[in-house]
């Protein structure tokens, strides 16, 4: 357990008891990261943290906040890297009861995001004064294992549909690689149905009919971009879970930030992390306690039980947690 900065002890305590009140039984090794502790080792991921994860390959991360154009690199940037966490997994679905512009439709999608490469290598170079440029890095390595990677997940889930996004019109050697991988993949899995969108087209195809899409696959940049957008669309960061995965390791973590403005208040939402923590459980191989953990966070939210303030409620961290708890010891 990475608790993180901000308000990610809060939530991060509230997913530990959520899990715990599943029935699971799970010995949650701490390990402290956050900003202060960054700036005074000197190191983005210091030992303990690095051990910690080598030897459980396992994690549930709260929000670490990371500094804005200066100060110290992206926390989660440097974990994917360090454990070659290279798919960026990113449920999508309406929460029952949860009033959004979009409530009169269903949406249930999964977003595959490729995770260590793209515009997110930092191969950055200032040219001469106030000239930069930045390198985009496309493999055929990566891009091959993340539809992968997509695809499987499809066949094995029921799933229908995957969708590969792009800017091959104009990167056609970057993202043309990229979509080579897509189809070569593709392939392999005659019954999943197989379509490709330009990223413009794609975002607003989004907004206009987000029930249309099941799999979304990505690379990095785009990836990061329209699983926020698609957040938006069921109720913000504060509601979508997501996994960082690889071939050894695995962390899970809520999509949104630290949000300091609220942390220490009991205003945080943990359904977040929360639900990271069902993708976590179903890593594991607790099929049941997941199933259980997601049924209690949606009964809370059809009965409109204890909800937090950004999702139209009065109630607290503490107060949504209990809410929770107790549907599951019912």
């Amino acid at each position: 357990m990475i608790p993180g900065d901000g308000i990610g002890p809060e939530v991060a305590q509230a997913a530990a008891r959520a899990v715990d009140a599943t029935g699971v039984s799970i010995a949650w090794e701490v390990a402290e990261l956050n900003s202060a502790i960054i700036e005074k080792m000197g190191q983005v991921l210091p030992p303990h943290v690095i051990d910690s994860l080598e030897r459980t390959r396992v994690g549930l991360k709260g929000p670490v906040t990371t500094p804005i154009a200066g100060g110290f690199p992206s926390v989660n940037v440097a974990l994917r890297k360090r454990l070659d966490l290279y798919a960026n997994v990113r449920p999508v679905r309406s929460l029952p009861g949860l009033k959004t512009r979009f409530s009169d439709v269903k949406i249930d999608m999964v977003i595959f995001r490729e995770n260590t490469e793209d515009l997110y290598s930092g191969l950055e170079h200032e040219v001469v004064k106030d000239v930069v440029t930045s390198l985009k890095v496309i493999t055929r390595t990566a891009s091959l294992r993340i539809a992968h990677q997509a695809f499987r997940f499809a066949s094995t889930t029921g799933r229908h549909k995957v969708t590969a996004i792009h800017k091959a019109n104009i990167m056609k050697l970057a993202d043309g690689l990229f979509l080579r991988c897509c189809r070569e993949v593709a392939e392999v899995f005659p019954k999943i149905e197989y379509n490709e969108l330009i990223v413009d087209n794609a975002s607003m195809q989004l907004v206009m009919r987000p029930e249309t899409f099941d799999i979304l696959l990505l690379p990095n940049l785009y990836g990061d971009i329209v699983s926020d957008l698609a957040a938006g669309l069921v109720g913000g960061l504060g509601v979508v879970p997501g996994a960082n995965i690889g071939e050894h390791h695995a962390v899970f973590e809520a999509v949104h930030g630290s949000a300091p403005d609220i942390a220490g208040k009991g205003l945080a939402n943990p359904t977040a992390l929360m639900l990271s923590a069902v993708m976590m459980l179903i890593h594991l191989g607790e099929h049941e306690a997941a199933a259980r953990l997601v049924s209690a966070v949606e009964s809370v939210y059809a009965e409109k039980l204890a909800l937090t303030p950004d999702v139209g409620g009065s109630s607290t961290t503490t107060g949504f947690t209990d809410a929770v708890v107790a549907k599951l010891r019912a």
